[in-house]
């Protein structure tokens, strides 16, 4: 079976260092129209839940098309302000530790198997044109990539407020 590309890992160090961080500090936001870190980990626990889906099905599937969704309306929708922390965080390690898990068990043919018809052009983090084939091999690595760019924002927000910028 193929690698995690390091999820477990990325996600066990990360919720090391972020359950430490004080709620407070969680719901600040770097500018008015930006997400908060709670948001962001919202928005990260949203990415999870739909590409968790999008991973199981692809493994019966000759095509990567799947249904996209308007991001900010779910952050809002679900009032991530609302939630603990602790809550938060604990839930986005558990469902990435289970993505973790989807991707090792994906058989390498599964993963490898170049699909034509797709809409990565749409939905992916690093975009895929409409008329190349891709892998699902390529859709999970941009999941993870997608999960390290906002990982760094919220080290980034942190410390801001750390260095008493924000």
């Amino acid at each position: 079976m193929a690698t995690d590309y390091n999820l477990k890992e990325i996600v066990l160090a990360a919720f090391e260092q972020l359950i430490t961080v004080e709620e407070a500090e969680t719901e600040k936001r770097p500018a008015p129209d930006k997400w908060s870190v709670k948001e962001l980990m919202g928005h990260l626990i949203d990415s999870a839940s739909n590409n968790h889906g999008r991973f199981v099905k692809a493994q019966d599937s000759d095509d990567l098309i799947y249904q996209g969704y308007d991001q900010d309306a779910w952050v809002t929708a679900q009032n991530y302000h609302a939630v603990n922390w602790h809550d938060l965080l604990i839930l986005w390690r558990q469902l990435n530790l289970h993505i973790a898990h989807v991707m090792n068990q994906t058989p390498d043919n599964v993963r490898s198997k170049e699909r034509s018809s797709h809409n990565l052009h749409q939905i992916a983090f690093y975009t895929v044109q409409e008329n190349e084939p891709t892998t699902l091999d390529y859709f999970m690595q941009d999941y993870v990539v997608h999960l390290k760019h906002h990982l760094g924002q919220v080290r980034e927000i942190l410390s801001m407020e750390e260095d008493g910028i924000g």
